[in-house]
């Protein structure tokens, strides 16, 4: 039998993902969700600054307080609801559409 040949990459995304995620649902989960958040963060805040608007003014357009436009910024915030979000998609003219993806899954290397 030959011995097996360890490949080496230098790809820093690779090895973190084999070092950390690799073979843990868990970790892969919470990194989706972080992920999910760190998105919708992005996204007020580009549509608020692309409206050239302050958080105060946007807060004031949705009714409710600069903070939680703050805290909505903040890609570590986990507590998005959809009814805050569609008035916030109100305020500026916006709808907020929510879309079902396939999971791309990392094939393995031969």
């Amino acid at each position: 039998m030959k011995p097996k040949i360890r490949r080496t990459t230098t790809d820093a995304l690779q090895i973190i993902h084999e070092r950390f995620y690799a073979g843990r649902p868990r970790r892969i989960a919470q990194l989706q969700e972080a992920q999910a958040n760190d998105d919708i963060a992005r996204k007020i805040y580009m549509i608020r600054t692309s409206a050239n608007l302050t958080q105060r003014q946007l807060a004031k357009l949705v009714g409710t307080t600069a903070s939680v436009i703050c805290r909505l910024e903040d890609a570590k915030y986990e507590g998005h609801s959809l009814a805050l979000l569609n008035r916030i998609a109100m305020a500026l003219d916006k709808r907020v559409r929510i879309e079902f993806v396939p999971l791309v899954k990392k094939r393995r290397s031969a």
